[in-house]
């Protein structure tokens, strides 16, 4: 049993597990006949964290002869499963791994979404300028999910935002967690700060007993806005509107304007301007102040309605973000106060408002005689104002003059402005015939002004005479003709009418009555023309006259009439028509046909007179027609058999009639004359003799055809019928049948009772063959039958060497052909393709093909298939296996006895490019004593072509540095070369530095790598990678408690731990031996220099790697499993100390320690005096306690758990426990010696140890023990 990734496209967190299963055949007993059971389980899916003793799946079973089963697991990997024997029910044994070898039964372990992702450098804090442009990316969060397949695919999304409209501001990109600006940031306006709730969530996997399950976690992003100098000032109290009467004194203030700076704790100072020209006010910088500025009259302002529109801008004096001075406007309107001073005057205005209006005394006006009482008269725009306001601008309006009675004045009474109409106030006394123009005088008059009041106007008002006549037409009925189907636009006539009025001259219009005749015929409005309107609707066959009313209409509207009568004349307008749409007739063939066809014209003569004629075709000539009567006959005698085969009898004929108008028209018709078959031909073979073959021994065998012909045109007269009449012997039999396309075959077979004998004395016939139709017209043939031998011989393959064909190759013609002999003269032999096998992927043995690249044509030419290309990576080798067939043979086999095999070697070509091993970016430790030629990375490649055509040399491209302090890309091409070797089956690309590089810079190396084929045609192919430097103070030293093996081949793993532990990628430097430790007197130290380096290129110092590793829950595994002891920083430069200062420090040191030994050694020999006294009296105590008579037993000695010590002068061990009086070893010794004691003996005292041996059996193999305690005396016990 064993574990592989999947290969069959699947998510790669899947894998395939193929168990391989044994079942047991049941206990019946064993019979000849006993089946074998079938396994129908192939696939299983089991989830990774399954746990242990639970169900996994199933193995289903049957056996045909339904015999009780055994089930059993083997293989490699089968102690991961338990299965039943008697259910094949599988459960799991040990927890799962994945691995990569084949089996049976698969199973496919699923990745368990068992981890939630993890946020990168959370939390986020971002401060951001107000006037951050929209969608740009502020930050981006960065989140790893150890998983794989979906479950390793994070997703981000913002869940909430404090304050909510935080979510309409900012938006992340679900895919790369880029967090943009999405909506306008205001520091005054909106919100100053911003907490986002980031969320990031995997794309899910299935976790035991709970299906697809979604991990998620959640990071905080902090945003704090800033504000910026981009506001303009603002005015205050606005808006601003203020009244000052015209005349005011120069100097008087007339209104004041504040603004403020909106930038808070700018509060800039702002100046005070007024835009434009403008000559009456102005206005004080620093204030704010408007004044008068020069004399003002409110009349001279009427242009703009009498207030003056102020446009002041505030501006702060310091410039703005924007590097412009902030600055606002706003408008100050300023309502001029009027006094009186004006008296009113006459203006003339136009007639459309936006006319200007000026100042006159004379008008003119007009108006038609007796016009009713009230209306107005015409043409007069006049207005009186008076340039005052209110009642400074009233005054009267009245009437002097000759003709004054005559009319009124509206209004009577106005106020600043009013337009003034003259009314008629007397019908009667306007007559054009009186007086052909009036004049009155029109007086405005201030009643309030007295020293200029009054104005006068003068108004002339033409008297306009009434039309009160109607036109007249000289005639009252008119008769005119046109021709039928005249051209649109064709003049009938013009006809005018007179009117005496002499406002109607020349503006009499005309219109054509009813409306229903202006299909036909219209009028010129103007002018009286008449013309044609629709040349096809005036059709003289359809009507021959229209009537019509022409009426005259002046300018008052009254009319005159007169009565049109047009008759239409007649055009050859009407095509002859044929009284039937087709004439058919029947005549036997030698007959003599007469047939009438009759047409009509609906035109009068001569239009209408008729000609007859027969269109030009292949039988035309055989009729004639009578071109006035329309007689149809035939010339001379009909041939049915001189007709054509696909006229079927028929002859189709097309005769015309056509009139004698000018131009004249024409029309035809079918005529369709059947022309019916008679016999009069008799049956004609189609050849004079006929010659066959035929194999001996086949009964009912073909033989051969005749073919025979009647002329006769119907089945009736040429249907044939055949027989032999003579020399058959009873051998042969003939059969008759229709023969395409015309005639009747006769096939001639053996008899089917007869078989033909090769070796008899007649092989040869000569037959008599009599054709004969139903009217008993004969003819005859001979025929002669000669007996042929039969073929039975099998063909045979020729040996053929190997092909030689080129991958990727499309010749056409064929790459190579098998050939085979057939002993049999008479044969055809045809190959057909059986089998083929191919030689792929490096293997040595033959298999079969995915791919037919070759096809096997039946003349045993062996041609490139087009569906395929040949390639050389895929299969080198190609095997085709054939048969031969000959199509003659009549007895045995007809194929060859064995196959014909021929071998295809495919030629290589240079037709791959070089493929890049896929690579992550490299990071290369810059220090100052790299030397020129290192190699700082490595790229490898391969190609799947062969021999020369697979050697590759490598090239770089291009280099570019991107500096990441300053965030600028530089082209460097010349720092970095690549050198090109190769490695077994890849070739290697060493990228080697050309120059030292400096160890201040902090960036990425961009570099192109390119892989060029050194055999036509050169293949190319490139690689990018980014090589990241980083600064050698940043590396960090790791100390195990391992040897330098031990760690070298944990490395790998040590790694991981790292990598999973900081998120960073771990550069391994060096593995070397450390210095012994003093503190724990181990010999066994290694230290690693590791570099931890991030994706933007930074890496983490000894600090920051100390403190996430000490959080991480891998610094256990380390410490356990590989012995990590300590995480230390780079190689610390010691300082210069001057010697003097170094020995002085070392004796002040030196006295400090040795009064630190005298005091200590004078406390633990006091100590040590005071235990031993201690010990005694406990001895003499304990020597007075006795067990029972045959027990042995001793004192009891304090610390000694009850130690026996009767008898231990007689133990056969030698226990030195002397020890001088005078303790003097100082107390650190005597615990660092108890511990060396402690580390080889389970024993905590040698007293202890000496004890527990007594009394054991002493023999020869019994070693001899000496215990010492520097402790204990004798003079203790």
């Amino acid at each position: 049993m064993s574990l592989r990734p999947a290969e069959d496209g699947g998510v790669s967190s899947l894998l395939l597990l193929e168990v391989s299963l044994v079942i047991l055949t049941s206990f019946a007993g064993a019979q000849s006949q006993n089946r074998i059971p079938s396994i129908s389980t192939i696939f299983a899916e089991v989830v990774e964290d399954t746990p242990i003793n639970e169900f996994a799946f199933q193995i289903e079973a049957s056996d045909p002869d339904s015999d009780p089963l055994t089930y059993k697991i083997e293989g490699t990997k089968s102690t991961y499963f338990n299965v039943d024997p008697n259910t094949g029910r599988v459960t799991i044994r040990i927890p799962l791994e994945r691995d990569d070898t084949p089996g049976v039964i698969q199973i496919i372990i699923t990745d368990a979404n068992d981890n939630r992702p993890i946020f990168e450098n959370a939390p986020y804090n971002e401060n951001v300028k107000e006037n951050t442009t929209l969608d740009t990316v502020l930050f981006q969060v960065s989140a790893n999910d150890v998983d794989s397949g979906p479950a390793a695919v994070v997703k981000y999304s913002i869940d909430e935002a404090s304050p909510n409209d935080g979510l309409t501001h900012f938006s992340i990109n679900e895919y790369n967690g880029e967090v943009k600006l999405i909506k306008t940031l205001s520091f005054t306006s909106l919100s100053t700060f911003y907490r986002l709730k980031i969320k990031a969530t995997d794309g899910g996997g299935p976790v035991y007993n709970e299906g697809i399950v979604y991990q998620s976690n959640t990071a905080f992003a902090f945003i704090t806005v800033v504000d910026i100098p981009d506001l303009d000032p603002q005015f205050l109290s606005t808006p601003y509107a203020t009244t000052v009467n015209e005349h005011s004194p120069v100097g008087q203030s007339v209104f004041k304007v504040q603004a403020i700076d909106q930038d808070t704790g700018i509060n800039d100072v702002i100046t005070y301007s007024i835009e434009g020209t403008n000559d009456l006010f102005e206005i004080t910088a620093s204030n704010g102040i408007i004044t008068v500025k020069s004399d003002i009259d409110r009349e001279a302002l009427s242009d703009i309605n009498f207030v003056v529109v102020l446009e002041v801008t505030a501006t702060e004096k310091n410039p703005s973000v924007l590097g412009t001075q902030a600055q606002t406007t706003t408008e100050v309107r300023i309502t001029i106060g009027d006094i009186n001073d004006n008296k009113p005057k006459f203006y003339s205005c136009g007639v459309n408002p936006t006319d200007p209006c000026v100042e006159a005394s004379s008008f003119t006006a007009n108006i038609f005689e007796h016009s009713s009482m009230g209306v107005p008269v015409d043409g007069l725009n006049i207005k009186a104002k008076d340039l005052d306001q209110g009642d400074n601008g009233r005054f009267e309006l009245s009437l002097a003059g000759p003709d004054k009675d005559a009319f009124s004045v509206s209004p009577q009474i106005a106020y600043s402005e009013s337009p003034v109409q003259i009314m008629v106030k007397n019908s009667q006394a306007v007559d054009y015939e009186t007086k052909k123009s009036m004049v009155v005088q029109i007086i405005a008059e201030d009643l309030s002004n007295t020293v200029d009041c009054c104005s006068t106007a003068t108004v002339t008002i033409q008297i306009t005479d009434i039309n009160d006549n109607s036109p007249t037409f000289p005639k009252e009925t008119y008769d005119l003709e046109v021709d039928e189907h005249s051209a649109n636009g064709t003049a009938v006539d013009t006809i005018t009418a007179t009117d005496p009025d002499t406002m109607d001259k020349d503006s009499i219009r005309y219109r054509l009555l009813p409306d229903s005749i202006l299909k036909y015929f219209d009028v010129d409005a103007k002018t009286g023309r008449i013309f044609v309107t629709n040349s096809k609707l005036i059709d003289r066959e359809v009507i021959s006259l229209h009537s019509a009313t022409l009426q005259a209409r002046d300018q008052a509207n009254n009319t005159g009439t007169t009565v049109l009568q047009i008759t239409l004349t007649d055009i050859n307008d009407q095509t002859p028509q044929f009284n039937r749409e087709s004439y058919i007739d029947f005549v036997k063939e030698g007959s003599n046909l007469r047939i009438q066809v009759q047409a009509t014209d609906r035109d009068e003569p001569p239009n209408s007179e008729i000609e007859y004629g027969i269109v030009t075709s292949d039988y035309s000539a055989n009729f004639t027609i009578d071109p006035t009567t329309g007689w149809l006959e035939n010339n001379g005698p009909l041939d049915r058999e001189a007709m054509q085969d696909e006229d079927n009898g028929q002859v189709k004929l097309n005769v015309t009639a056509t009139d004698k108008g000018s131009p004249p028209l024409s029309t035809w018709v079918p005529v369709v004359i059947n022309v019916e078959d008679i016999n009069d031909n008799k049956p004609k073979f189609r050849k004079t003799s006929y010659k066959f073959s035929v194999e001996e021994g086949k009964k009912a065998e073909f033989v051969g055809s005749v073919q025979a012909v009647d002329l006769d045109k119907t089945i009736d007269h040429n249907r044939i019928s055949f027989s032999i009449v003579s020399g058959s012997f009873g051998q042969f039999i003939i059969r008759t049948f229709n023969d395409q396309p015309d005639g009747y075959i006769g096939n001639i077979t053996v008899d089917p009772d007869i078989e033909l004998d090769y070796e008899s004395s007649v092989n040869t016939f000569s037959l008599k063959v009599e054709a004969m139709d139903l009217g008993s017209m004969t003819d005859t043939i001979t025929v002669e039958v000669i007996v042929l031998d039969v073929n039975d011989e099998r063909p045979q393959f020729k040996p053929i060497g190997p092909l030689l064909v080129k991958e990727n190759t499309t010749i056409t013609e064929a790459v190579g052909k098998i050939k085979a002999v057939d002993l049999d003269k008479n044969h055809s032999l045809v190959y057909q393709l059986v089998s083929s096998r191919c030689r792929c992927n490096g293997s040595l043995d033959l298999g079969p093909c995915s791919e037919d690249w070759f096809n096997l044509e039946p003349t045993g030419e062996i041609m490139l298939n087009k569906d395929f290309v040949i390639d050389y990576e895929m299969c080198d080798q190609v095997e085709l296996k054939a048969q031969v067939v000959d199509e003659f043979t009549q007895k045995g086999e007809n194929n060859s006895a064995t196959p014909g095999i021929i071998v295809i070697n495919i030629e290589d070509i240079n037709d791959n490019a070089p493929a890049f091993d896929k690579t992550e970016s490299f990071y290369v430790v810059v220090s100052e004593s790299a030397s020129v030629g290192s190699v700082i990375a490595s790229v490898t490649a391969t190609d799947r072509d062969s021999g020369k055509n697979r050697q590759m040399t490598f090239s770089i491209t291009t280099v570019q540095f991107w500096d990441a302090v300053n965030n600028k890309t530089t082209n460097v091409d010349r720092v970095l070369r690549v050198v090109t070797t190769q490695e077994d089956d890849k070739y290697v690309g060493n990228i080697q530095n050309n120059e030292v590089l400096n160890i201040d810079v902090k960036g990425k190396y961009l570099v192109t790598v390119g892989a060029t084929n050194t055999e036509e045609p050169k293949l190319f192919s490139e690689t990018k990678l980014e090589i990241f430097t980083v600064d050698r103070s940043l590396k960090v030293e790791l100390l195990f408690s391992r040897t330098v093996e031990e760690v070298k081949a944990a490395q790998s793993q040590i790694v991981l731990l790292l990598t999973a532990a900081t998120q960073t990628k771990v550069e391994v430097v060096k593995v070397r031996a450390g210095k012994d430790s003093l503190e724990t007197r181990e010999t066994v130290n290694t230290v690693m220099e590791v570099y931890f380096v991030n994706a933007n290129g930074t890496a983490l110092d000894s600090a920051s790697a100390e403190t996430i590793l000490s959080n991480s829950d891998e610094r256990f595994k380390l410490q356990i499993e590989y012995g990590l002891k300590n995480i230390g920083g780079t190689v610390v430069t010691e300082k210069k100390v001057d010697p003097v200062l170094f020995v002085l420090l070392g004796l002040v040191a030196g006295l400090i320690i040795v009064l630190a030994v005298m005091t200590t050694s004078l406390v633990c020999t006091r100590r040590s005096y005071r235990t031993k006294l201690k010990a005694a009296k406990a001895m003499n105590s304990a020597a007075k306690v006795v067990t029972g008579g045959d027990q042995k037993s001793g004192p009891v000695v304090p610390g000694t758990n009850k130690y026996t010590m009767e008898g231990l002068n007689s133990l056969d061990y030698n226990m030195d426990m002397v020890m001088s009086d005078k303790d003097t070893m100082p107390m650190m010794m005597i615990q660092e010696e108890d511990e060396e004691w402690g580390a080889d003996n389970a024993y905590s005292e040698p007293l202890g140890e000496a004890l527990a041996q007594r009394g054991r059996k002493k023999d020869n193999d019994s070693p001899s023990f000496s215990f010492a305690s520097p402790s204990l005396s004798t003079t203790d016990l």
